[in-house]
């Protein structure tokens, strides 16, 4: 089993659990007296978020995914049938622009390692590899055309945070915050009904530029600051256009948004920084709370 580590503050009354999934850092904390048992409960929710990663990650050649990505006919289980019918939303809503096969860009579009903008050519190519309308799809069946990839990392850490947000609201009478890589959700205020309290990251890596104090609800945050790449003094932020190919033009550096739960919070600030300079007109069509860097 990965690692998870408890803490707990007498000074704060606050039970807490650290452990890593969906290569973020993620973290539990649950106001409550000291003699409250939270390690059950917090082994029960880092054991959903690591089943969600193995379940729907990539990189795993042991999972559905991977059966999936291999353009095999797949039955789904309803868990994966309902992830894709909000991905299927998502697309239609976004007029293409959030779309869950997209990933076969990374062949050309690596962030982390490139030197060089790909050629023109390299892109156009991939793109009839990409598009939701694509897939084929029978009941509970569907099957990739060759060469296509289904990728739910753009939805799949928000997933797990409301998914583990429903078992801590089943079973722990307290408050509580669950926080997987700065997407968050808290169960409502805390004790003498104070707010929670968490910073917006700094796209410069550096203290964090806004402290949230958060009642209810849910944030996440969506940006371009840890993978980009500048090239003749441009520079190229990861979120890219499916339609397109190519990074959005002008985006914020970060965008945070609060919704109701965590996956509406996700899509909305995903759907922002698709919008690049657009971004802040598109939010307040919205109707949100929302924070630009």
């Amino acid at each position: 089993m990965p690692d998870i580590r408890f803490q707990y503050s007498d000074e704060t009354s606050l039970h807490q659990c650290q452990f890593q999934a969906m290569a973020s850092p993620c973290q539990v904390i649950i106001e409550a007296p000291k003699a409250f048992d939270s390690a059950a409960l917090f082994k029960q929710v880092s054991q959903e978020a690591w089943r969600i990663e193995h379940k729907f990650s990539r990189y795993r050649q042991d999972n559905l995914m991977f059966a999936i990505n291999q353009h095999k006919p797949c039955e789904l289980d309803a868990e994966t049938l309902s992830l894709m019918d909000f991905a299927a939303q998502c697309y239609e809503l976004s007029d293409g622009l959030f779309d869950v096969t997209s990933g076969v860009l990374r062949k050309v579009w690596a962030f982390k390692t490139m030197s060089s903008l790909p050629h023109k050519d390299q892109v156009s190519q991939l793109l009839p590899f990409i598009g939701f309308d694509k897939i084929h799809r029978r009941g509970s069946f569907i099957q990739l055309p060759t060469g296509m990839e289904l990728d739910f990392g753009g939805i799949g850490k928000e997933y797990a945070v409301d998914k583990c947000w429903q078992i801590l609201s089943e079973h722990c009478p307290y408050p509580f915050l669950i926080n997987f890589g700065g997407d968050l959700r808290v169960s409502g205020t805390r004790a003498n009904k104070k707010a929670w309290r968490t910073g917006i990251e700094n796209p410069d890596g550096q203290q964090p530029t806004a402290v949230i104090e958060i009642k209810q609800g849910a944030i996440t945050t969506s940006g371009t600051a840890m993978q980009h790449f500048t090239h003749n003094g441009v520079r190229y932020g990861h979120i890219l256009n499916p339609i397109t190919g190519w990074p959005v033009k002008n985006p914020p550096l970060s965008i945070t948004v609060a919704a109701n739960t965590c996956i509406e919070a996700g899509l909305l600030s995903t759907l922002a920084m698709l919008q690049g300079e657009n971004a802040r007109n598109f939010l307040e069509d919205q109707g949100v709370t929302f924070w630009l860097q």
